[in-house]
């Protein structure tokens, strides 16, 4: 019985979910804004209420907290990949980087004053093969 159990499932073993929810918590970061199913949608809420909130303290041990939730990977770069990405022309480099700065950077002062809800589920139509509920999960304007 799953009784006071309070995380869905997915369908998915815990590491897959894990990084399922890692890697849609980066793209609604960079894109403030993803189309999914529901029931994704309504497990990412809480944790990316969960990023917001660390990006408002916005302290180390946040930014370390955060950089783990998002499995976001600090390769050391070759001197040619560091001069690639101070020149700004990092398009074969992966977004890691770039999420924590605009976590903590734009998101987190967006949102200092608001206590909760920083996101929004709109249902949209439902996808063709499985008929399965799709809507857009995305940051609030302000």
């Amino acid at each position: 019985m799953r009784h006071r159990k309070d995380t869905a499932k997915l369908g998915r073993t815990t590491s897959h979910k894990r990084c399922m929810i890692a890697n849609m918590l980066k793209s609604l970061i960079n894109n403030e804004s993803i189309v999914t199913t529901i029931e994704k949608a309504k497990e990412l809420r809480r944790h990316a209420d969960k990023m917001i909130t660390l990006a408002k303290r916005n302290d180390l041990s946040a930014r370390r907290k955060a950089i783990a939730a998002l499995m976001v990977r600090y390769n050391s770069l070759t001197s040619k990949e560091a001069r690639i990405t101070r020149e700004g022309n990092d398009k074969r480099l992966n977004d890691d980087r770039k999420v924590i700065e605009k976590l903590f950077g734009e998101l987190g002062t967006r949102f200092s004053a608001r206590q909760g809800g920083y996101t929004r589920i709109i249902r949209s139509n439902k996808r063709v093969g499985d008929n399965a509920q799709k809507c857009v999960i995305e940051f609030l304007p302000e």
